[in-house]
């Protein structure tokens, strides 16, 4: 009832938006041809951000007199406080006077940011500054004749888009399409083999389930709380039902591209937490959860790293979600499983995987798929994702091996399931660091990932006293703790060059403040929503439904 009222309240909310963006209609401004231009700079106080119309009317005169003119954007340092904020405050000066030019109707695709070449602490007001000027100072337009400045101005805003770039937009494509495949069928595979055959469908439904509904959930309200306007810690409603959104492009990638690439995230995220509840949890509440979790737990989450949120300001390296998808699903996984309880049976009936073939298939497509997962997160066709190709690939294989050589210490064979399971791991250690590290990086992270994830799913499992059926929190949850933290000892100036982080411990101390906060909210909201349900609906099967096995009870259908 609580999520029919909420997608009721979205869909009228979106109607709205609907009609007051029809309304609205922009009145043109008259302007006089420009013959020449002037470079302008934008002065701002200290830790200033905000601009003024007034500063940028001379170039906006320009560039409507002149239509193809480029101009390119600098941002200078400031004094407010350490190189890091220095930096960020140059770069979001630089993006609000690009913010109010495109405002103004000077065309996105005319308008380039340049970083500026140093990043150390301003000593004077010059410094506080954003310095427009052409593109190419050696060629500067001829100035358009009265007539031809009068048909730009009559132009359609809509026109003025942005070029798109194919070769970043098929990387997108492609690994979209390999994140899905992650979950569909991938990781219910990998899920399907590990539990007995009497739920072995039941498991697959976790993520079958869990990619329609975040489907449904993200369209209508979940991509506008990660990635909408808002505050620091959740987006606005402004992008309900994906209002605004349209095929025009977003630094050379269309928006709606980026809206589906995201939203594969978020499927895998919610169903990676079925693990944790395999073999005894409602097909009807994971479902309802799902659709609660992505909103209240997900997408705000997202907001903080990606969406312009407190953490992402904050300077918190996270590539591809260690900190968003693993930490965030392996410790709702650990909770879900405290709070559901153990399996009917386990420590008298034997729970071994019933068909570890299906494991190894399912850990293959998970592996193969991850190239999108940290390739496509580059964003762009260039030597970042190729790099983060790379190192993906060798911290998998160093997890494999250093798994297999614990387990072979500590129970004196190296097995399939290990194999699979350190390749796994391997692949979460590397997920918020594969755009940051060199290779050398990645290999070291993947063999203490491997050796770390090892001991998280016997020795600490057992200290925990949780039944996490399929390893959820070993794996993602102390996977992607151990890479979040990593990722501040291996982050690479060779790799990010200016981007690096200029010392350590102070970006290890954010790392640390990220892994917390996310440890601290994934955990209450998933408790909150969890009982929330149970009071409801109930959580667990009944008693001879999970005895019968949920394949039967829950689908009416079982596995010959």
């Amino acid at each position: 009832m609580l999520l029919a009222l909420s997608l009721t309240g979205a869909l009228f909310t979106s109607v709205g938006s609907w009609a007051e963006e029809s309304a609205t209609v922009q009145t043109p401004v008259a302007t006089s041809t420009v013959a020449s231009f002037q470079p302008a700079s934008v002065e701002f106080g200290l830790g200033e951000t905000a601009v003024s119309a007034t500063d940028i009317q001379s170039v906006v005169d320009y560039a409507k007199a002149n239509p193809d003119a480029k101009f390119k954007l600098s941002g200078y340092v400031d004094s407010t406080g350490d190189a890091e904020t220095n930096k960020k405050i140059a770069k979001d000066r630089a993006e609000n006077v690009k913010a109010a030019l495109v405002a103004a109707g000077v065309a996105d695709a005319n308008i380039e940011l340049q970083k500026p070449d140093d990043i150390v602490a301003g000593d004077e007001n010059s410094s506080r500054k954003v310095e427009i000027t052409l593109a190419d100072d050696t060629s500067a337009p001829i100035a358009a004749t009265s007539d031809e400045a009068a048909t730009a101005e009559a132009a359609p805003a809509e026109e003025a888009k942005a070029p798109l770039d194919k070769a970043d937009t098929m990387l997108i494509f492609v690994s979209t399409a390999l994140v899905l495949f992650m979950t569909l069928p991938g990781l219910a595979l990998f899920y399907a083999g590990m539990v007995r055959r009497k739920n072995v469908l039941s498991t697959m439904m976790y993520s079958f389930g869990s990619a329609a509904v975040v489907s449904v959930v993200w369209v209508i309200i979940g991509y506008s709380i990660a990635y909408g306007e808002g505050n620091a810690f959740m987006g606005d409603f402004s992008k309900i039902m994906l209002a605004g959104i349209s095929s025009d492009t977003v630094d050379g990638i269309p928006e709606i591209i980026d809206v589906i690439f995201q939203m594969t995230f978020a499927i895998i995220t919610v169903a990676i937490i079925s693990g944790s509840v395999a073999e005894r949890m409602k097909f009807s509440a994971f479902l309802i959860f799902s659709a609660l979790w992505v909103v209240l737990v997900y997408a705000p989450i997202c907001h903080w790293v990606w969406g312009g949120g407190w953490l992402g300001s904050d300077g918190a390296l996270d590539f591809a979600g260690g900190t968003v998808v693993h930490i965030n699903s392996g410790v709702a996984g650990l909770v879900a499983a405290y709070m559901i309880g153990k399996r009917m049976g386990l420590g008298k009936e034997s729970m071994a995987p019933h068909n570890l073939t299906l494991t190894l298939v399912g850990a293959s497509i998970l592996w193969v798929g991850w190239f999108g997962f940290n390739g496509g997160s580059a964003y762009a066709a260039d030597g970042t994702a190729g790099m983060a190709l790379v190192v993906t690939q060798v911290a998998a294989a160093a997890a494999a091996l250093s798994w297999l050589a614990a387990e072979r210490i500590v129970r004196g064979k190296g097995s399939a399931l290990g194999a699979a399971s350190g390749a796994i791991a391997g692949l979460v250690v590397i997920t918020p660091a594969a755009g940051f590290v060199t290779v050398g990086g990645g290999l070291v992270m993947g063999l203490i990932g491997g050796v770390v994830c090892f001991w998280a799913v016997t020795g600490l499992k057992r200290l925990l006293k949780a039944d996490d059926a399929l390893d959820a929190f070993g794996l993602h949850g102390i996977g992607g703790i151990v890479g979040a933290l990593l990722t501040a000892v291996f982050a690479s100036e060779f790799i990010m060059g200016s981007d690096a982080p200029a010392s350590v411990m102070t970006q290890l101390w954010i790392q640390i403040k990220g892994v917390v906060a996310t440890i601290v909210y994934s955990g209450v909201l998933t408790f909150i929503i969890l009982k929330v349900i149970d009071l409801v609906v109930g959580i667990r099967a009944e008693v001879d439904d999970e005895r019968m096995g949920l394949d039967l009870s829950q689908h009416g259908e079982r596995v010959e």
